[in-house]
């Protein structure tokens, strides 16, 4: 009886062990920085999801402080502290390569999300949760195309260089641009995504006196600082066609206020959701594809949808 009553406490003991396992998941989370309005939802949605489980997850978020070697320390200091798995917005899309190879050569499965890697492709226990980069300047610049009849100028308020959003949002709306020869681009240049940024920039071309019917930006924070910089110069609402990208609570009410023509709406919770989903089930041994989340045209129209 002793030994069958030392078994059966040995085999509860092993359930209970395994069963606190697998409730307490540890995940490491490295930002390419705290400081952006975008992926603050993005970080505050991870964080809503992993709270939301059944199971415990445990997120350790780290800023990188877009610095690509402070991003690598972190990396490998959660790979140290034997994470259960990693989930890495990048702060540059062209030198994930090390951060890719550190995590493989642990063992510990890897999500980048909101920014693919520039490596056409990852190894096995490495994937990707973001949206198409290309349709987004694709769906931006074809609203604006046909609201401005096919003929006008336009500038282009360009995100960060090192990210390839930037590149592949720019590239979706000179795909766009390529069938309207009528429509030409005056000036081309980057704002870094920043608000003040943006305004700075829009206010030095209407300086100079540069011409033009349109801004396409990257991003609703660079669009918002270009209505403001419009406002100050006098120019009536809505004269100039502001086109922005995320669908960020500001860029909807200067919508709303017809400050903004257009903006696309990038899914901070779904990419939130589809990050921590992934990685959980990439920790408990499940093989995983990368995730698509697709983006949303925010017009006038039906921006109320989006509240």
């Amino acid at each position: 009886m002793k030994t069958k009553t030392r078994i059966a406490s040995l085999a509860l003991s092993l359930m209970l062990t395994s069963g606190a396992a697998l409730a307490d998941l540890k995940i490491g989370v490295s930002m390419s920085q705290f400081d952006d309005t975008w992926l603050t939802y993005l970080r505050e949605s991870m964080d809503k999801k992993a709270k939301s489980l059944p199971d415990g997850v445990t997120l350790q978020f780290e800023d990188a402080r877009s610095d690509v070697v402070k991003q690598l320390s972190q990396v490998e200091s959660f790979i140290s502290q034997k994470v259960d798995a990693l989930i890495v917005n990048p702060v540059d899309t062209a030198a994930t390569q090390r951060i890719t190879k550190a995590a493989v050569a642990a063992g510990i499965p890897l999500v980048y999300v909101n920014r693919r890697p520039d490596d056409p492709k990852l190894p096995e226990g490495v994937v990707t949760v973001a949206s198409d980069d290309l349709e987004a300047g694709r769906m931006q610049m074809q609203y604006l195309a046909d609201k401005m009849g096919g003929k006008g100028d336009i500038v282009i308020l360009l995100g960060d260089l090192a990210n390839n959003s930037t590149t592949n949002r720019t590239k979706g709306v000179k795909e766009v641009l390529a069938k309207y020869p009528g429509i030409k681009i005056e000036q081309e240049q980057t704002g870094i995504w920043s608000r003040d940024k943006g305004m700075t920039l829009v206010n030095d071309w209407l300086t100079q006196g540069r011409e033009f019917n349109a801004v396409v930006s990257n991003n609703d924070e660079m669009a918002i600082g270009a209505a403001m910089a419009l406002r100050q110069a006098g120019k009536k609402k809505g004269s100039v066609l502001i086109a922005g990208v995320d669908g960020t609570p500001d860029g909807l009410n200067a919508i709303k206020k017809g400050q903004m023509a257009v903006s696309v709406f990038q899914d901070a919770k779904g990419q939130a959701d589809g990050s921590i989903d992934t990685a959980v089930k990439m920790a408990k041994g499940e093989k995983m594809a990368s995730v698509v989340v697709p983006y949303r045209l925010i017009t006038p129209e039906n921006v109320d949808q989006f509240k």
